[in-house]
C-alpha cells in the first residue's frame, strides 16, 4: 500500500485533473451555447460570374444593396426609411453631413452606428483588430460595451467626424458574413483570374463557400491534363479574343497561333465562329478541330458514357467526299485524314504536347485553381439550404437519374471524391488516372452530369451545320421536376434541407420570371451576369430577418448612377420573412451543435460526480 501522504498527493493530482477537465468542458459548453443562440450569418449567393471581374468587384464593393437592410434590422422600427437612407449615405461617404429634413446631429449618428455594430457583431467571429482601425479602437469598444467615453468624442466636431468615418468603415467590414458562389467564374468574360484572386484573398477566403460549375470543371480538367479539355478551354478563350487573359497567365501560344493562321487563313474560316480578330478566328477553328479529334478518343475508349452522337469526324469526311458537301457552311479541313479522321497530324500532335505541358505546369494557373480544388465542392449545405450549380440528375417521371451505378446524394459524393483525387494529384504533380480524366470530360458536357443538364452539347453542329434544328441543346428534366411538389420533397428528404439554391440557366426577370418558386423551396440565382447573357445578374441574401433576391443593375445603370453620385437601382424579390431572428440553433448545423452540447453536458455531469460535486452546482 502507498504511504498516506503519497496517496493524498495522488488524490490531489487526480482532483486537479478533474477540475481542469471541468473547466475545459465548461468553456466549450458556454461557447456552444453562445453560438447556438447567435443570429445566423448574413449570407450572399451569386452564380455564373463568367469572367466579369471588374463588374463583380464594383458590385461587391457596394455590398449588393445590403447596407440599407442591415440598418433597418439593427435600428428601432420607429425609424423612417428616409432616416435610414440618410444613415446609409453617411456610411458610404464615411463622412457626416447635416440634413435639415432629418435633424440628426453627430452624437445621434454615432449612437446609431454603435447599435448597428452591436447587431452585426453578435453574428460573426472576427477579431476586433480586423474590423476596427487602431486609432479609435479603444473608444469604439467602450461605446459597444456601454461604458462612458470622453466628452470631446461628441462635442468636438473634428473628432466626432473622424469617429463617424471609423465607425462607417467598421460597418462596411461586417455587413457580409458569408458568400456562397454557385460556380462558373471561367469563360466568356475577360477576368476570371480577377474573380478568383478576390475570392481567395485574405479578406474573403474564410468566408467563401464554392460549388463547382461546368466551366470550372472544364478548366480544372484541362489543368489536370485532359487533352480535349485543354483544347476546349483555349478554344472558348480565343472565341472571345481574351488573349490578355492568356498573357496574364504567361501562356505561350505562338506555336499554336502560327499553325492556325497558316493552316486556317481567315478567308477560309466560314463556319459560325465568334472571334472578332483574324487571329482569334483562325485559332478558334484550329482548336475546334483538335478538340473534336481528342474527345473522340475519349468517347471510343469509354463507351459507357454513351456519347457517340458527338462522333462527327467520320460523318464530316463522308460529307466532304460528296461533290456539294450539302449541309456544311465550311469545307476547309486540311488536317482531316479521310482514312482516319480522328487522327492528329504530326504538327497538331506537337502542339497538343506543348499545350499539355504548359497547362499542367503553369504555376499562375495552379495558384488560381488551388482555391477551387481545395475550397470547392460538388454541393454544399449551409443553414437549411442545399447549394448546387445546376441540378441533381433526374428522370422524366421525377426520380433521381442513375449514373455509374449511383444517384442522388450518393452520385454527388462519388463525383466529389473523384474531383478531390484529381486535385490532389494535380497540386502534387502526380500522374492522373485515365478514368478520372474521362469523367471530367463527361462532367463538362455529358447529359447525366450534375453540372450540365442538357441532352447534348452541340459544338460541332453549331459551327458547321447549316440546319439550325441540329443546333438545339434540349434541357432535360430538372426545371420541370423542380416545379412539382413531389420532386421538391424528394430533394428535401435526400439532402435533409428546406430549400434548394441553384444557377447555371439564366432567367430574365424582364419577362416576369421570378427567382423563387411560389413556395420558396426552389431558387434560381442565375440572372445572366455576363455580357454574353443579360448583363444583369441576380443575387440572393439571407439575413436573420429576411430572405430576398436582388436583381442587379446593368453596367450602364451603374455608370449612370455614378454620374449622379447615387446608388445604382436594385429591384428586390422578397422570398421569406421571419417572425423572430433566425438563430444558429434553427439550422442543420445547429442540430449537430446541440448533439455536441448534450454530449459535453453528459461528460460534465460525470466529471462532477467523480469530483464529488452535485449536478445542481454545475
Amino acid at each position: 500500500m502507498s504511504p498516506p501522504q503519497t496517496q493524498n498527493n495522488v488524490n490531489r493530482r487526480i482532483t486537479r485533473v478533474r477540475v481542469s477537465e471541468i473547466d475545459k468542458l465548461s468553456n466549450k459548453l458556454l461557447d456552444l451555447e453562445l453560438e447556438l443562440n447567435s443570429n445566423i450569418p448574413t449570407t450572399l449567393w451569386i452564380s455564373d460570374l463568367h469572367g466579369e471581374g471588374d463588374r463583380f468587384k464594383s458590385i461587391l464593393r457596394g455590398r449588393f444593396g445590403m447596407l440599407y437592410q442591415t440598418c433597418k434590422e439593427a435600428l428601432p422600427t420607429t425609424f423612417s426609411s428616409e432616416k435610414i437612407q440618410y444613415l446609409t449615405k453617411i456610411i458610404r461617404k464615411q463622412h457626416y453631413f447635416h440634413d435639415e429634413s432629418i435633424q440628426m446631429d453627430m452624437q445621434d449618428v454615432i449612437l446609431c452606428f454603435v447599435e448597428i455594430l452591436k447587431y452585426k457583431l453578435t453574428n460573426i467571429r472576427s477579431q476586433e483588430r480586423e474590423i476596427f482601425r487602431p486609432e479609435f479602437r479603444d473608444v469604439i469598444n467602450r461605446l459597444l460595451s456601454g461604458l462612458p467615453v470622453p466628452d470631446p468624442i461628441f462635442e468636438e466636431k473634428i473628432i466626432a467626424d473622424r469617429l463617424i468615418s471609423h465607425l462607417s468603415h467598421a460597418i462596411r467590414q461586417v455587413l457580409l458574413d458569408r458568400i456562397q458562389v454557385l460556380g462558373d467564374v471561367f469563360d466568356r468574360g475577360p477576368q476570371p483570374d480577377k474573380i478568383l484572386r478576390i475570392l481567395s484573398s485574405h479578406f474573403y477566403r474564410n468566408g467563401v463557400d464554392y460549388v463547382f460549375g461546368n466551366h470550372d470543371i472544364l478548366w480544372m480538367g484541362a489543368a489536370s491534363g485532359n487533352r480535349s479539355l485543354i483544347a476546349e478551354a483555349l478554344r472558348i478563350t480565343c472565341r472571345y479574343d481574351h488573349f490578355e487573359f492568356l498573357d496574364r497567365l504567361r501562356f505561350d501560344t505562338k506555336l499554336l497561333a502560327e499553325f492556325a493562321e497558316r493552316t486556317y487563313p481567315v478567308q477560309k474560316v466560314t463556319g459560325n465562329f465568334k472571334a472578332k480578330t483574324d487571329k482569334g478566328r483562325s485559332m478558334e477553328k484550329a482548336l475546334a478541330i483538335i478538340q473534336f479529334k481528342l474527345e473522340e478518343q475519349t468517347i471510343l475508349n469509354f463507351p459507357q458514357y454513351e456519347m457517340n452522337s458527338r462522333l462527327w469526324l467520320g460523318r464530316l469526311a463522308e460529307m466532304l467526299r460528296s461533290a456539294t458537301a450539302k449541309g456544311l457552311n465550311d469545307t476547309h479541313f486540311p488536317t482531316l485524314d479521310d482514312n482516319d479522321p480522328g487522327k492528329l497530324t504530326e504538327e497538331e500532335a506537337m502542339i497538343v504536347e506543348d499545350l499539355v505541358k504548359q497547362f499542367t505546369t503553369n504555376r499562375h494557373l495552379k495558384r488560381l485553381l488551388q482555391f477551387l480544388f481545395t475550397k470547392g465542392k460538388t454541393y454544399h449545405i449551409q443553414n437549411n439550404f442545399l447549394n448546387i450549380h445546376a441540378l441533381v440528375p433526374s428522370t422524366p417521371d421525377g426520380e433521381f437519374e442513375e449514373f455509374l451505378g449511383r444517384k442522388g446524394k450518393n452520385l454527388l459524393n462519388f463525383i466529389q471524391d473523384t474531383i478531390a483525387r484529381v486535385g490532389d494529384n494535380y497540386l502534387e504533380g502526380k500522374d492522373q488516372k485515365d478514368a478520372d480524366q474521362a469523367l471530367f470530360f463527361y462532367l463538362w458536357c455529358g447529359p447525366k452530369s450534375p453540372f450540365f443538364g442538357k441532352h447534348a452539347m452541340k459544338t460541332f453542329e453549331r459551327y458547321f451545320l447549316i440546319d439550325k434544328d441540329t443546333h438545339l441543346e434540349r434541357s432535360l428534366f430538372w426545371k420541370d421536376n423542380m416545379q412539382t411538389s413531389s420532386f421538391k420533397k424528394k430533394m428535401q428528404q435526400e439532402f435533409g434541407v428546406q430549400r434548394v439554391i441553384f444557377g447555371h440557366t439564366p432567367v430574365n426577370y424582364k419577362k416576369g420570371i421570378q427567382m423563387a418558386s411560389e413556395d420558396g423551396v426552389a431558387i434560381n440565382v442565375d440572372g445572366g451576369f455576363a455580357a454574353a447573357y443579360y448583363n444583369r445578374g441576380h443575387s440572393l441574401v439571407h439575413t436573420p430577418h429576411q430572405l430576398y433576391g436582388i436583381i442587379l443593375p446593368t453596367p450602364d445603370e451603374i455608370r449612370e448612377a455614378e454620374k449622379k453620385l447615387e446608388s445604382a437601382p436594385l429591384d428586390i424579390e422578397l422570398i421569406d420573412e421571419f417572425r423572430r431572428p433566425m438563430k444558429i440553433k434553427d439550422t442543420i448545423a445547429g442540430k449537430k451543435l446541440m448533439q455536441e452540447r448534450d454530449t459535453i453536458m453528459q461528460r460534465l455531469l460525470e466529471c462532477g460526480e467523480q469530483n464529488g460535486l452535485p449536478s445542481s452546482s454545475l
